[in-house]
């Protein structure tokens, strides 16, 4: 299955988290590029969580420009592996984060938390500091 019908099966209770998770990380996610002067992905601040916004593909990008009501500007993005975003961005962050998949679609989003099983355990919310 690909990530969409994932979220589609998860969403429906009939998905498996693991393969869900799985998908994530294999699939090639479009990651828009920040305006301004600090640049990097776009991303949004929630409840103390910085959201990196990924997409599916170049028309759920498209819807997301539409409900922010930019359909008309040219976006440039990142194509990139969920794996990657998890592994390598998640860790840059100047806050736990995890990733917003497809946003702007009600009943076809996801989100991907800064937990264990999805972002490095270092990164994790819920990882427990053994000292």
């Amino acid at each position: 299955m690909q990530l969409t019908e994932e979220i589609a099966a998860y969403r429906g209770g009939n998905g498996d988290p693991v393969r869900l998770v799985g998908e994530f990380r294999r699939a090639v996610l479009l990651a828009p590029l920040a305006d301004g002067p600090e640049g990097g992905l776009m991303s949004a601040v929630q409840g103390g969580i910085r959201w990196l916004y990924a997409f599916s593909d170049e028309q759920a990008l498209a819807r997301f420009a539409e409900a922010r009501g930019a359909a008309n500007q040219e976006w440039a993005y990142l194509s990139i592996l969920g794996a990657r975003l998890v592994d390598a961005v998640v860790p840059m962050a100047d806050r736990p984060a995890g990733v917003a998949v497809n946003v702007a679609d009600e009943d076809g989003s996801m989100l991907f938390p800064p937990v264990r099983g999805i972002v490095p355990e270092t990164c994790a919310v819920d990882a427990v500091d053994v000292a």
